[in-house]
């Protein structure tokens, strides 16, 4: 079967991507994997960033695909399977993960405007649970977006921090990721509760 050439080109940068991260990326390397020129490569994607872009789309497909699939009806129990959901995803697919939430491109969604304007789906769903629960009487008057930023902030910032290789093995990695997260989620719960 032969493939469009831009789903080729694609193909060839997640390959590159994948094995070299974003620094392995060259319209040469790609051409020569596609087996046309490099100028050819842009009838496709006007430059690299246009190519980045679709990683990182690629990889927040990935990401969101998770999301899906988690099913706890009660808020709380959601966001503490999102957590496990963005662990999960951040070890089993590193590189997906790094294209969707590290990769530097002009497309990447910024806080706080584009949280608030619905175009992270799985933001969307973070602040819907949140809300759920602050109906529910579980968390307080804490703006929505505050506690969003902080479920979203520190699992980043925790899975940097294993990736630097700052933890002594992956066991204690996961163990320390479940326990900061639980404590920060219960920070938020109104401590007299319905």
């Amino acid at each position: 079967m032969n493939l469009p050439t831009q789903t080729r080109i694609f193909a060839a940068t997640r390959e590159l991507f994948d094995q070299d991260g974003a620094g392995g990326i060259s319209m040469r390397r790609i051409a020569e994997k596609v087996g046309i020129t490099p100028m050819a490569i842009y009838k496709h994607y006007p430059d690299k960033d246009a190519l980045l872009n679709a990683l990182m789309l690629d990889g927040f497909a990935a990401w969101e695909a998770r999301v899906e699939k988690l099913d706890a009806a009660e808020p709380l129990a959601w966001l503490d399977q999102v957590n496990e959901a963005y662990l999960n995803f951040a070890l089993d697919e590193p590189r997906r993960y790094e294209a969707a939430f590290l990769l530097k491109v002009s497309a990447a969604r910024k806080y706080p405007g584009d949280f608030l304007a619905g175009r992270s789906p799985v933001i969307s769903r973070l602040m819907a649970r949140i809300e759920q629960a602050k109906a529910q009487g579980l968390i307080g008057d804490v703006p929505t977006i505050d506690i969003a930023i902080s479920l979203a902030a520190l699992p980043q910032g925790l899975v940097d921090i294993y990736r630097a290789g700052r933890f002594t093995g992956e066991a204690e990695f996961r163990a320390a990721f479940r326990k900061a997260l639980s404590h920060c989620l219960r920070s938020f719960l109104k401590k007299e509760r319905p």
